[in-house]
């Protein structure tokens, strides 16, 4: 590991809390296996959401390759009990080809679903809804008439808000609404005015709807906004710019006048495949936006997922870090974005794209992850995750001996390069001592974790290290 790689564990690290009691009301809960089958299963991309939540009640869709590994079909999940238990998979399509990136909303007992299906030769957008909490599924409908895929879902009162990625015109963004729950659909509108547009989302809260999506020729956020709940649309605006690098995946979540969007940022390093996630909000319903706002600071983080609930806003996203490991890492801004000061790692897995979820106390987490072999759908709760969390604050760590250790994070020990003969004291996050070490032997028989390493005589500030299983 060299010096500048390092660095950034060391930046993106101590800009996050750990998820303890201390620092929150509860912890998130071990990670649960939802999906078992010989086949690969997958969520969709960051912007679509696969985990939606009313109450108790926790939905859950995805698409896999059990039924044949050339067509790709959409399944669903449900708990009644807030996560804690979960009913058997339901199969949402039947089609001969391939369905796939499904996205999920949901609205007392109205549960909606759509997804890109090849059945008709061209990808199209269909779309299927439950009356009754996902007991019973009602037929298929046909949202688009194009090629057309990314669909991206959101749903208030009665209307329902539908954005897609469309071929027509060089690639664009278009949108459709239902004003009566879903029953029946107003006619496509485009609401890009550029070509080369892809990526869309879409939020909708107090009656006004806001759509972003990424300009791929720029590589440019843009924005369309309706302030009438989708009867009209603003024309399309630039909302995130820079002369350097690229701007990708953005997620957007709405909640009375804040709007809030995150996404991969590669701005400065020179490298397209060094994304930061940046975040900015709106108050007044996407009419006006304040700065982007940098929140991660390790390169090669992306996949943003945003979930709002009054003034609680949570992001998630996954980081590689160095050795190849990857992380799932979460915050929260109790003030409607208006500061971030802490989070966790929540994964170690190789975890692409979540999708996150929030209903009354209770925080949902789904994504796809290769840890047995193949893509399985997995799911994490934290169940007072939402209740005033309450955040302090950790300065961050600055070693006498820097980026020195080998490798952080690490599997079994670490290395102190140069002082393998000094002893060190490691300290737990709730500053417990749990032990001595050689410097050539730190970390060794701890369990996985977050620790602080500090010379033996007290001096130095202490350096951050993780320990991955």
């Amino acid at each position: 590991m060299n010096n500048r790689t390092l660095g950034f564990v060391l930046l993106s690290l101590s800009s996050l809390l750990l998820c303890t009691p201390a620092v929150v009301n509860a912890q998130w809960e071990p990670d649960r296996r939802l999906t078992f089958n010989d086949s690969s299963s997958y969520t969709s991309d960051n912007n679509a959401w696969c985990v939606a939540a009313s109450g108790d009640t926790v939905h859950v869709v995805w698409f896999d390759y059990r039924i044949s590994r050339s067509n790709s079909e959409i399944f669903y999940l449900r708990s009644l009990d807030g996560g804690v238990h979960w009913d058997s998979e339901v199969r949402l399509t039947y089609a001969d080809t391939a369905s796939t990136y499904p996205s999920i909303a949901v609205l007392d007992d109205f549960v909606y679903v759509v997804w890109s299906d090849y059945r008709n030769g061209i990808g199209n957008i269909y779309y299927k809804r439950s009356t009754d909490g996902g007991t019973s599924w009602e037929p298929d409908l046909r949202l688009s008439t194009t090629s057309s895929y990314n669909p991206c879902l959101a749903a208030e009162g009665s209307s329902i808000h539908v954005t897609w990625a469309d071929s027509r015109n060089g690639r664009t963004i278009y949108y459709r609404r239902s004003t009566d729950r879903g029953l029946t659909w107003e006619p496509e509108v485009c609401i890009s005015s550029t070509p080369g547009a892809w990526e869309p989302a879409v939020a909708a809260s107090g009656g006004k709807v806001n759509a972003v999506w990424v300009d791929n020729t720029f590589f440019r956020i843009y924005l369309a906004r309706s302030p009438d709940g989708g009867a009209s649309w603003l024309t399309d605006t630039c909302l995130v710019y820079d002369s350097s690098g690229q701007r990708l995946c953005p997620t957007i979540a709405a909640f009375d006048s804040f709007v809030h969007i995150a996404w991969s940022d590669s701005r400065g390093g020179g490298d397209p495949h060094y994304t930061l996630i940046y975040y900015k909000r709106s108050t007044d319903g996407g009419a006006s936006w304040g700065a982007d706002t940098r929140l991660s600071g390790w390169p090669m983080a992306s996949d943003p997922s945003l979930a709002v609930s009054g003034s609680n806003v949570h992001l998630v996203w996954h980081e590689v870090w160095t050795e190849g490991y990857l992380f799932g890492l979460y915050l929260c801004s109790t003030d409607n974005g208006a500061s971030w000061p802490g989070g966790c790692v929540l994964t170690y897995d190789y975890t692409p794209q979540y999708s996150i979820a929030v209903s009354g106390s209770k925080i949902h987490l789904v994504w796809d992850d290769r840890r047995d072999g193949n893509n399985e759908i997995y799911y994490k709760r934290n169940p007072t995750g939402n209740s005033g969390v309450e955040v302090n604050t950790v300065s961050s760590p600055v070693s006498r001996y820097p980026f020195s250790v080998r490798p952080n994070p690490f599997t079994s020990f670490a290395t102190l390069t140069g002082h393998e003969g000094d002893h060190f004291a490691l300290y737990d996050i709730s500053g417990r001592r749990v032990g001595t070490y050689k410097g050539d032997r730190i970390g060794e028989g701890l369990a996985t974790g977050v620790y602080f390493l500090r010379s033996s005589d007290q001096t130095g500030k202490p350096l951050r290290v993780v320990k991955v299983r």
